[in-house]
């Protein structure tokens, strides 16, 4: 038997593309807006990586974080297949759900080209990654925030997503302070070893300033998301 699909949810095309000019101007309004007023959970999360890592902005400080950054959004599609299998009889209905499954999943992907971009950094610049702080703190912290951006999702939906604003507006902020502090980083070419997915950009400090404008892309996702955070 044939089954026929008329139509299926597009694929979401991500943060945007900015031109240098634009990314300067991205890094100044980042600069000029205060941070979100952190909830004591997200302050709670932010402490131990400022004491294993340093309150300063490094490399190997953002590729540990970027692998917790993926979370939300793993714990977003696995129970959005739940919902999907539990109201498999709404096809409407399971179908928004499997439209929010699709933006997680693409979300997941961003933040994964944003782990391979600082992982490279990290091997062409030599800085050393132990396996204690650099292998083994990170799962157990992104264990830790899985599970709570899961529970939280199953108990009140708009929690999770304030959550993930929060760490998303934290990590813009870590970025473009980075890049600000680092005014060498203007002169260093953007390696491009991910060019061909992510985009070639003239400096590392342009490739820097992208991602911290996709975490902002995320961060006003989840705070859209609020607004009606259980899919009707």
């Amino acid at each position: 038997m044939t089954v026929t699909v008329e139509q299926r949810p597009p694929t979401p095309s991500g943060p945007p593309k900015l031109s240098r000019e634009e990314l300067l101007r991205a890094q100044r309004e980042t600069l000029d807006t205060p941070r979100m007023d952190y909830s004591l959970l997200a302050r709670l999360m932010f402490k131990p990586v400022d004491l294993m890592y340093g309150k300063e902005g490094s490399y190997t400080k953002f590729a540990m974080l970027e692998i917790i950054a993926r979370v939300p959004y793993q714990a977003w599609e696995r129970i959005g297949y739940l919902l999907v299998h539990r109201h498999a009889g709404r096809s409407a209905l399971a179908r928004r759900v499997f439209e929010r499954i699709v933006e997680a999943r693409a979300d997941q992907d961003n933040e994964q080209w944003h782990l391979l971009i600082l992982q490279d950094l990290v091997q062409r610049t030599g800085q050393r990654q132990s396996w204690l702080p650099h292998k083994v703190a990170p799962w157990l912290i992104a264990f830790f925030y899985y599970h709570v951006s899961w529970l939280l999702f199953l108990l009140r939906p708009d929690w999770s997503y304030r959550l993930n604003a929060e760490f998303e507006d934290h990590a813009e902020h870590e970025y473009m302070t980075f890049v600000a502090e680092h005014p060498e980083l203007e002169l260093v070419p953007d390696p491009g070893t991910y060019a061909a997915e992510y985009g070639r950009y003239r400096s590392v400090a342009d490739l820097l300033r992208q991602i911290g404008h996709d975490e902002r892309t995320h961060k006003l996702d989840s705070l859209e998301s609020m607004r009606e955070p259980r899919v009707r």
